[in-house]
C-alpha cells in the first residue's frame, strides 16, 4: 500500500485538515497491514507497514508510528528474528513511549526475550507493560484492533512461561504458571454456549495445554489439544504457526514412532504449505 500522494489534497485544503487525513490514513494503513500479514501477504503487509510509519511521521502522529514499528517486532517474532524484535521495541518506544502502542511493544519484547532465553529480561518486560496497562484507562471498544484488552496480558504471559518452560522440569513453577494461564484464557475466552469469544487467544492457550501435556509424557492430550488449536476461525496464520511448531518440534522428537503423531505433523504442515 504506497503512501498517497499528498499534492492531490490541494492548496485550499487546511493544513489542521491535511494532517488529520494524514493520521486518519496511517490508522488505515497499519490496520490493513495487520490483515495483510494474518493472511500471509507479507510483502504486501511489509509495504503497508512502512506507509503507516511515513504517514504517521508526516501527520505528527506518534501513535500511528509506534503501532507501525509494532508491526515491525510481530513480523520479526513470526520469522524468528529475535534482534530484529528488540530493535522494532526500541524504536517503538522512542517515538511514543507511554500510549497503547507501548504496552504491545513491551510484550513483544518479552516474547523476544523468552526464546532468546533471558529470564530476567522477560520478568522486566512484563513487568513494565503491565505497570503500564494499569495506568490506563479501560478501553471503551475492545474490536478497536489498536486498544489494548487487559485481558490479554495474560495472554502474553502465557506465552513467555510456555516458552522459558522448555528448559524446565514439566513440573517446574514456569511450565505450571503457562498450564494455569492457559486454563483460564480457555475459560473466559468460551461463553456458556460454547461460542469462542476471543479464537485466537484460545488456539494458542490449546496449543500451550498441548505443550505441556507432551512434556509431561500424555501424548494423546498434546493431541487433542493439539488438533483442536488448528480447526479454529479468524486464525492468524503466521502466529498460529510459530507456536504450532513448538508443539510440533516435541512431538517429532519425543514421539517419532506414534501414527497420531504422523497425522497432526502431517495436518501441521498442510498448514505451512497454505501459508507459502
Amino acid at each position: 500500500m504506497a503512501a498517497p500522494d499528498h499534492h492531490d489534497a490541494g492548496p485550499a485544503a487546511h493544513p489542521h485538515q491535511h494532517k488529520e487525513l494524514l493520521s486518519l490514513a496511517g490508522w488505515l494503513a497499519a490496520l490493513v497491514g495487520c490483515v495483510e500479514y494474518d493472511t500471509t501477504n507479507r510483502r504486501a503487509a511489509e509495504a503497508t507497514r512502512q506507509a503507516a510509519w511515513s504517514l504517521g511521521e508526516e501527520s505528527g502522529n506518534t501513535e500511528v508510528m509506534a503501532w507501525a514499528q509494532e508491526m515491525r517486532a510481530w513480523f520479526a517474532l513470526t520469522r524468528g528474528d529475535y534482534r530484529g524484535v528488540l530493535a522494532a521495541t526500541t524504536t517503538g518506544h522512542d517515538v511514543a513511549p507511554h500510549g497503547s502502542a507501548a504496552v504491545q511493544l513491551h510484550a513483544q519484547k518479552a516474547k523476544a526475550w523468552a526464546r532468546i532465553g533471558d529470564r530476567r529480561q522477560v520478568e522486566v518486560a512484563l513487568d513494565q507493560g503491565r505497570a503500564l496497562l494499569e495506568q490506563m484507562p479501560y478501553p471503551d471498544n475492545l474490536d478497536n484492533h489498536f486498544a489494548v484488552d487487559p485481558a490479554k496480558w495474560d495472554f502474553y504471559t502465557m506465552d513467555c512461561y510456555r516458552i522459558l518452560g522448555a528448559a524446565h522440569d514439566p513440573a517446574s513453577t514456569e511450565n505450571k504458571l503457562a498450564e494455569s494461564y492457559a486454563t483460564d484464557i480457555l475459560r473466559t475466552g468460551t461463553d456458556a454456549t460454547g461460542t469462542e469469544l476471543t479464537p485466537m487467544r484460545n488456539a494458542e492457550a490449546r496449543i500451550t495445554l498441548g505443550v505441556i501435556s507432551a512434556r509431561d509424557g500424555d501424548l494423546e492430550q498434546a493431541l487433542i489439544h493439539g488438533h483442536r488449536a488448528l480447526t479454529g476461525s479468524r486464525l492468524s496464520l503466521p502466529s498460529l504457526l510459530m507456536v504450532s511448531r513448538e508443539l510440533g518440534t516435541l512431538i517429532h522428537d519425543r514421539y517419532p514412532a506414534s501414527p497420531g503423531a504422523t497425522d497432526y505433523l502431517n495436518q501441521l504442515r498442510h498448514l505451512r504449505d497454505t501459508a507459502l
